[in-house]
C-alpha cells in the first residue's frame, strides 16, 4: 500500500512590512489518491460560470459556500490526516532572512520528523506532490532533492513530483485546508478552522 501525501504552503518568503506575519506548510496524507480529488470535482461541478473564470478551485477567490463545502467535504475523508508546520517570519534571525534555502530545508527537516514521531506514514511507499507555485525553480528542486535525501535516511523511499495545482485536482483541495490553518494564524480567523481541525494531527510552530 502507498501513502500519498500532498504539500501546499500559504504565506510568503518576504520580509517586508507588506509580506505575510507567517510562513506555513500544510501536509494532507491519505491512502486512497483519488479521494481529495474527487471532493474538488464534486465542489466544482455545481458551481455557476462565473465562478469558474480561473479554472481552477482556489481558497483565497473562492467565496464563503464554496470554501465551506471544500472544506466540509474534506474533514469527511476518513482516514485523512493534516500536519501543517508555521514559521513565525518575526522571530527568523536577521542573518537568516536572505537564506531562502536555509529556511525551507529547516522546514521540511521538521515536517520529516513530525511525519516520523506521528507515525502516520505506516507504508513503505511514499508519493509526495508538491504544489508548483511561482517559487524560484533552483530554490524548489533543492528543496526536492533535501526532501528526497532526508526520507531515505530515515529508511524510506519517497517519490516527489511537482504539479501545477491547476494539473492536480488534489492539490487544490489541500489549498483550502492551508488557507483555513493560515487564516488562523495571520488574521485570527476560526471560522474555516474549525471546520477541519479534527483531521490535524499535528500543528506545529516554529520560532513561536
Amino acid at each position: 500500500m502507498t501513502s500519498y501525501i500532498f504539500m501546499d504552503e500559504s504565506g510568503d518568503l518576504g520580509f517586508s512590512e507588506k509580506s505575510s506575519k507567517w510562513l506555513m506548510f500544510t501536509l494532507a496524507i491519505t491512502n486512497d489518491k483519488r479521494s481529495l480529488e474527487r471532493v474538488t470535482k464534486k465542489v466544482w461541478k455545481p458551481l455557476k460560470k462565473k465562478h469558474k473564470k480561473l479554472g481552477e478551485l482556489h481558497a483565497y477567490h473562492a467565496n464563503n459556500i464554496t470554501r465551506t463545502r471544500m472544506l466540509q467535504n474534506i474533514s469527511e475523508i476518513e482516514d485523512l490526516k493534516v500536519l501543517s508546520i508555521i514559521l513565525n517570519k518575526k522571530k527568523v534571525f536577521v542573518d537568516l532572512q536572505n537564506q531562502k534555502n536555509y529556511l525551507y530545508n529547516y522546514t521540511a527537516n521538521i515536517l520529516l520528523d513530525r511525519l516520523h514521531k506521528k507515525g502516520v506514514l505506516q507504508n513503505e511507499s511514499i508519493e509526495l506532490y508538491i504544489d508548483k507555485k511561482d517559487t524560484k525553480k533552483s530554490l524548489t528542486e533543492n528543496f526536492v532533492k533535501y526532501l528526497e535525501s532526508s526520507m531515505t535516511k530515515r529508511g524510506k523511499g519517497m517519490k516527489v513530483a511537482l504539479h501545477t495545482s491547476q494539473d492536480n485536482k488534489s492539490i487544490q483541495a489541500v489549498d483550502f485546508l492551508s488557507w483555513a490553518i493560515f487564516r488562523k494564524y495571520e488574521s485570527g480567523d476560526y471560522e474555516y478552522y474549525e471546520l477541519i481541525k479534527d483531521r490535524i494531527v499535528d500543528e506545529r510552530l516554529l520560532f513561536a
